[in-house]
């Protein structure tokens, strides 16, 4: 396990005087994420059906998401993504990308019904103050199918944001 400077393990989080634990999942797609751009350029070169960009670095999260579809199936069959946060919310952004490419994607209308709890379960846990990492990458999610949807005329399929 890393040790900081201040000889806390690597995921543990001091809170007004409490320990926060992070689960080994949430560790493991943090130090690890999945499905992640390292860089600008990566993601320059990547043909997504459909992006989608949520939060403000004003309030310290950014998630932007990039899906690719198959048509002919109405499946997502990829997900990339990049994220300006905290651990949980690339631990979060990490994990949804793998609920939606497992077992060779996931279809457009079971994606649209997964919610931030079905993000936490797969995860194991996450702090309470930190559960709206969850509910960005749903968003960020949901912003990418409505884009792909509005770049391939099924206006009358966008979900309206919540």
């Amino acid at each position: 396990m890393t040790k900081s400077k201040s000889g806390r393990s690597a995921g543990d989080v001091k809170a007004r005087g409490r320990k926060w634990f992070y689960t080994k999942t949430v560790k493991e797609h943090f130090f690890s994420p999945k499905n992640i751009f390292k860089t600008k350029a990566e993601a320059a070169k990547y043909k997504a059906d459909g992006v989608g960009v949520v939060g403000s670095a004003a309030c310290g999260d950014v998630m932007r998401m990039w899906i690719k579809v198959d048509r002919e199936k109405d499946k997502i069959v990829d997900c990339k993504w990049m994220t300006f946060g905290c651990a949980s919310a690339i631990a979060s952004t990490s994990a949804l990308s793998v609920i939606l490419t497992e077992r060779g994607g996931m279809k457009i209308d079971k994606a649209l019904r997964i919610k931030p709890q079905d993000i936490v379960k797969r995860l194991g846990n996450l702090p309470a103050v930190k559960f709206h990492c969850s509910v960005l990458g749903d968003q960020a999610l949901r912003a990418a199918i409505n884009d792909y949807f509005k770049k391939t005329g099924q206006t009358g399929r966008i979900v309206p944001a919540n």
